[in-house]
């Protein structure tokens, strides 16, 4: 098979708070977070929400030492699934892609091209596919597959999700159980799996299918457990003015607190490494929100990081799409030229038909943010962000 490598796609996070705004600004820099009316606002305006933002993320990656561990921790996945494909007489080499801040998948691809492989493995740290997600790195892959008339020469594969994995599902299971196992009365826990939101528009008008394996993945953990637990599955990380995927976390939450739940065990369903999203908001913010509504006995399932059924689970998919029928580029969702993704559905008290006018008060806001660099004088600079 000539020499293979693995390419570890993932999000990425800042190291140290000095990171938090450059790669705040990467993130809405990218049109499959936030699309615009016009692409040419997309800079400026992921510019002044990073701006925006910055003071706010780093109180949070303040709360949990000040930096993700993100980065690390996916390097350890990386190195202990070396390990695994080595013990199985495959000699593969692993390489890390962060979409968002170092090392970004374009130096792992760098790396990539000078080690002339023969054959590549894409494999995305999502269990469940998003255009967000994994579509956002593989347009980027596409697009250096597409220009690169070396790189176009290495065979490649991707692994689009794989929520549905069995030892990945153990591993889950696994980490539930011991958990469980902590309260007084295991069988009285409701269990909780809180899931990253995406806008709803991308599973109307994209098709993401993202809602649909978070929701099957469910399903399979709850039947693999064997436990009699209610469950609820709730949506996180809700941002901006339009819909996002119900119910949310904090509403569910609420609803538990009103209903008599004081045992609580959550699962971070869609995440399999710790970062922010589990170390500050559902371990603190959420916390609160939960102690708030009168649960009492609240605890956290950990990301899965290096379990070795999760890092077997990694394995086996490397070894089964090596063997089986190469998926490719077109074969994954992509979404929709005009599709509508915030801010474009922007929320100035008017309905979604009114694009034209919205696009037109984007204009006027872009032209005062201009107006504003231009003479230093504004509200941004009255604030004191500017």
């Amino acid at each position: 098979m000539g020499r293979v490598g693995v390419l570890l796609l993932n999000l990425g996070g800042p190291d140290k708070l000095e990171d938090v705004r450059p790669f705040l600004f990467n993130l809405f820099a990218d049109p499959e977070i936030i699309r615009l009316p016009a692409p040419w606002m997309q800079k400026p305006l992921a510019w002044l929400i990073s701006s925006l933002r910055a003071g706010k993320s780093q109180e949070n990656y303040k709360e949990i030492g000040g930096g993700s561990p993100l980065r690390q921790i996916t390097e350890d996945q990386g190195s202990a699934l070396s390990e695994k494909l080595k013990e199985w007489g495959r000699d593969v080499k692993v390489y890390v892609g962060m979409r968002y801040w170092h090392p970004f998948t374009e130096d792992a691809i760098a790396e990539i091209r000078n080690d002339n492989l023969d054959k590549l493995v894409v494999l995305p740290l999502y269990p469940q596919f998003s255009i967000s997600t994994s579509g956002s790195s593989f347009r980027v892959l596409e697009e250096m597959w597409r220009t690169d008339k070396e790189l176009a020469k290495i065979d490649y594969t991707l692994i689009p999700s794989w929520y549905d994995q069995p030892q990945y599902v153990a591993a889950m299971v696994d980490l539930i159980r011991k958990e469980l196992d902590q309260f007084e009365d295991p069988s009285k826990a409701h269990i909780f799996f809180s899931a990253h939101g995406v806008p709803q528009s991308y599973v109307e008008e994209a098709g993401d299918p993202y809602q649909k394996e978070i929701e099957e993945c469910t399903r399979l953990i709850m039947q693999a457990l064997e436990r009699p637990n209610d469950h609820t599955l709730a949506y996180q990380s809700r941002v901006g003015p339009v819909e996002w995927l119900q119910p949310y976390t904090e509403d569910s939450l609420n609803e538990l607190g009103e209903k008599g739940i004081k045992d609580l065990l959550v699962i971070p369903i869609s995440f399999v490494s710790e970062h922010i999203e589990t170390l500050q908001e559902i371990d603190i913010e959420y916390r609160e929100v939960a102690e708030e509504a009168g649960i009492t006995n609240f605890r956290r399932v950990p990301a899965l990081n290096t379990h070795p059924i999760f890092i077997e689970s990694l394995a086996n998919l490397v070894t089964d799409s090596l063997e089986d029928r190469p998926c490719t580029f077109g074969q994954v969702t992509h979404p929709k030229e005009n599709m509508k993704m915030y801010p474009q559905q922007l929320s100035w008290g008017l309905n979604t038909g009114a694009e034209v006018l919205n696009g037109r008060l984007a204009m006027i806001g872009f032209l005062a943010l201009l107006l504003e660099l231009l003479s230093g004088q504004g509200p941004l600079h009255f604030v004191g962000i500017m």
